[in-house]
């Protein structure tokens, strides 16, 4: 799609942005646009949560704090809107008591979207999606570096015996080869873990660690340059769980810790992605039960605008 063919979002100049359709950044929905280059998908799924319930409501809430978007990113210099086809995809429905059959719909509720040829933006829901969504991203693109910002690792073996929920994630991705270990990261970690075993597990699933408390030296820009030298050139998934952010960023979710990203730093790395190969990205674990004034909501949203912005097709500088 290009700026002249791409139907963006509702002119907020005729009506106001608290106004027009429910849809992420009121964007068309995706069927209603020939094809679509990027498509926002909910998950409102929750079942996998190890503390507090709620992120199920997140998609909606996402979308709610989205109506503040414009379509013009003068940071990375783009309208993300107008030089690619972005549209919002509705929901993937998925069973709330079935954890399993839960996954599987959402592998091929996502799945059918991606073969249509558009890359996933998908908001959730909780970290326990991400399985699903990156064995559709390895059908796909094979093997896939992972970043991963988060305050917990989501490497753990089980909860309660239970193979499949948001804490477990990125270790049936490894086991099951998803992901490429030369390349994948974790940025944001913090906070009490179980054991010492549970970074050299973590090791041994493929992941390096950018831990909160390394921010405190390297700064985003060090961050940044830290990640691209992992990533390189490989195909690569974002994974956001908006708790990568300190709670007075980000309170309306289920497993706050304390110390962490500020919105400015998560943002200036989000933007710095603009060179990497990404293939698709998720944004999960906004419970809006426990947000108040939107905060959560407007950094998640913020999150994926600069996630598709990133996205976005950039001109030949010498014109060729």
């Amino acid at each position: 799609m290009t700026a002249n063919t791409a139907r963006g979002p509702v002119d907020a100049t005729v009506v106001p942005r608290y106004g027009g359709p429910a849809t992420f950044a009121r964007l068309p929905r995706l069927d209603e646009v020939e094809r679509a280059d990027i498509a926002v998908v909910g998950v409102p799924f929750d079942s996998g949560v190890s503390y507090r319930p709620g992120a199920r409501f997140g998609p909606a809430h996402i979308r709610a704090s989205s109506k503040l978007l414009r379509p013009y990113n003068p940071v990375q210099d783009v309208e993300p809107f107008g030089v690619q086809q972005v549209a919002d995809a509705g929901d993937i429905a998925c069973n709330p008591f079935d954890i399993t059959e839960a996954v599987r719909q959402i592998e091929e509720g996502a799945r059918a979207i991606a073969h249509t040829g558009a890359k996933l933006l998908t908001i959730g829901g909780d970290h326990t999606i991400a399985l699903p969504l990156l064995r559709v991203m390895h059908e796909m693109h094979g093997p896939v570096a992972v970043v991963h910002f988060d305050a917990h690792l989501d490497t753990w073996d089980t909860y309660f015996g239970a193979p499949l929920t948001h804490g477990t994630p990125f270790r049936r991705a490894s086991e099951e080869g998803l992901i490429d270990k030369t390349a994948s990261i974790h940025v944001g970690i913090r906070g009490p873990l179980y054991t010492r075993e549970d970074l050299t597990d973590d090791q041994v699933l493929g992941f390096q660690v950018i831990a909160c408390h390394d921010m405190d030296d390297m700064g985003w820009r060090g961050a940044a340059e830290r990640i691209r030298a992992r990533v390189g050139d490989r195909p690569t998934y974002v994974s956001v769980d908006i708790d990568v952010l300190d709670p007075a960023f980000a309170p309306g979710t289920g497993t706050p810790e304390a110390g962490g990203l500020t919105s400015r730093e998560l943002l200036s790395l989000l933007r710095g992605f603009a060179d990497l190969n990404l293939v698709g990205a998720d944004i999960v674990e906004v419970a809006p039960a426990y947000d108040h004034a939107e905060v959560t909501g407007i950094a998640a949203s913020h999150a994926a605008y600069e996630l598709i912005s990133a996205m976005a097709p950039r001109q030949d500088p010498s014109g060729g």
